[in-house]
């Protein structure tokens, strides 16, 4: 069983399932972002995090979703399991860094819930808003393509704050034929891009963050940088790695040898 595998089950019964976000067709002229993710003691942060630091990663980690998809971010819920540990002083830090996130992004807490466990769990979905049909899927990439990031690359060890990237994901609008954002590594998440597309791929360079190992920015995710294609002629902002070319659906070549799709998958043991 993995992640990818439980997706795939699920969207032969909801088809809306395997973007980054859902989009929901609306009568306004625009077309609806929905997204979810937890963040989890032990998971995603531990208890020595600033509590203002695990309330803004948790926005952001939903933020990088709506600028994968070109979008713009309009409601925020908030729903909290809290931990005996946590107090008074550690909600108001958590809080402020929930509002401080959607400041920048100038979007709005509207609500969510509260409850208890043995752990501290976090849940955010995150409301937002694109032109209709002009949503960023997975599943545009083409044969002749450029492959591009928005940024070095160098996983969770070497990049501490997400910064969403929501400006640099609207510019892509009506530029880039398919787009998601790294999460899991570039390894899996190129991957997943190919199969969605059902193309293949060439990585010819991956930029590196100062410090980071190639192996890092490969395979050990929660970069949330941009990775999108563009057609050949098309000048993007962004670092090309690569190119779409022939070859099985969901394949990546990289210094002439088949890339592995290992990065992060939360539904295997991790230690």
């Amino acid at each position: 069983m993995t992640e990818d595998s439980i997706i795939g089950k699920l969207r032969r019964r909801s088809p809306l399932i395997g973007d980054d976000c859902a989009v929901i067709p609306s009568p306004t002229g625009q077309d609806l972002l929905l997204k979810a993710d937890l963040s989890i003691e032990g998971v995603h942060f531990t208890r020595e995090s600033s509590a203002e630091a695990i309330g803004a990663r948790a926005v952001a980690r939903s933020l990088s979703d709506i600028a994968a998809m070109g979008g713009t971010p309009l409601y925020c819920l908030v729903s909290l399991a809290l931990a005996p540990w946590t107090d008074q002083q550690w909600m108001n830090g958590f809080y402020r860094g929930v509002y401080e996130m959607l400041r920048k992004a100038k979007a709005s807490l509207a609500g969510g819930d509260l409850s208890h466990a043995s752990q501290l769990i976090c849940d955010v979905m995150l409301c937002g808003s694109i032109p209709k049909g002009k949503a960023l899927l997975r599943s545009g990439a083409r044969l002749g393509d450029a492959l591009y990031v928005s940024g070095p690359l160098g996983g969770w060890r070497n990049k501490r704050t997400i910064v969403p990237r929501l400006k640099f994901g609207r510019k892509l609008v009506g530029k880039a034929t398919a787009c998601m954002d790294i999460s899991d590594g570039l390894a899996l998440d190129l991957h997943r891009l190919c199969k969605a597309s059902g193309v293949a791929a060439q990585l010819d360079h991956v930029p590196l963050l100062k410090g980071a190992t190639l192996d890092q920015a490969l395979h050990d995710g929660e970069d949330y940088e941009l990775l999108f294609t563009v057609p050949p002629r098309v000048k993007a902002p962004g670092i090309r790695i690569g190119s779409i070319a022939k070859g099985k659906p969901g394949s990546v070549r990289y210094g002439g040898q088949v890339l592995e799709p290992i990065g992060y998958d939360h539904t295997q043991q991790h230690s």
